[in-house]
């Protein structure tokens, strides 16, 4: 398989903090790879970097009014160089961002949702809807609900169809199973796979490794924003460390 993305020696600073530490790795096409690790390990700053909304040298204004962000290295995509791409031009290569906690928009209905989600196409097709609800059949029963009043599973549900309106290559989930009940962790996994049996490449963060390593080809671990283990989704479930760290075993 040709390498898709590869990331070198990315570092990422937040004023005087560092939150990735001289991070490598790669993602080849049509593969499910795993980014792990606990909360505040960098996996979201990784995600944002990948996307664009992190970007070199930026004031990136938040709640608190304004944090400086440097960002240093390469990310390559398909063997061109975009770290310096903003995020809309990162979407129109093909990369798509699905965030943690399901953003969607809460006033508009599944289909309106939907609808807006390919903004970036000149012609959405009903075979576009169709795969999505193919992937995820509680949205079709759903399509006139409003998404504000779906609950915290249909909203992520509705979260990564939106972002497969985009027509992704590389499908970026930030921690798609956060605060959902094991059975929706179970489905949600699933519809991952789905999504890279159509064609898709998906690289995923998560803290839950249980219910994501038997779907994942390969798998990251990260802590404090360093590399810290990689292998096989087979490999790293067998991994005692692994384990006792995130299997409570």
């Amino acid at each position: 398989m040709s390498t898709m993305l590869e990331v070198r020696e990315l570092m990422v600073y937040y004023e005087n903090a560092i939150a990735l530490n001289n991070l490598n790795i790669s993602v080849s096409k049509g593969e499910i790879v795993g980014v792990l690790g606990s909360n505040s390990a960098g996996k979201s700053t990784l995600m944002y970097t990948l996307s664009g909304l992190i970007y070199r040298i930026k004031e990136i204004e938040d709640r608190s009014g304004g944090v400086r962000v440097e960002v240093l290295g390469h990310i390559l995509f398909e063997g061109t160089d975009i770290t310096v791409l903003h995020a809309p031009e990162r979407v129109k290569q093909g990369i798509v961002l699905t965030r943690e906690r399901h953003p969607v928009f809460k006033d508009f209905s599944v289909m309106e949702n939907l609808h807006v989600s390919s903004y970036t196409r000149k012609k959405t097709l009903k075979e576009d809807y169709d795969l999505v609800f193919t992937i995820f059949p509680a949205l079709k029963r759903l399509q006139k609900r409003r998404a504000g009043l779906m609950s915290g599973g249909e909203q992520q549900m509705l979260c990564i169809a939106m972002a497969l309106m985009a027509k992704p290559r590389l499908l970026l989930l930030d921690e798609p199973l956060l605060g959902l009940s094991p059975l929706l962790q179970v489905e949600l996994v699933q519809a991952i796979k789905q999504t890279r049996d159509t064609g898709v490449t998906v690289l995923v963060t998560e803290q839950f490794a249980r219910p994501l390593l038997p779907i994942i080809d390969r798998g990251y671990i990260i802590e404090n924003g360093i590399l810290v283990l990689s292998g096989t989704g087979e490999e790293l479930s067998g991994n005692p460390e692994v384990k006792a760290a995130y299997f409570g075993v």
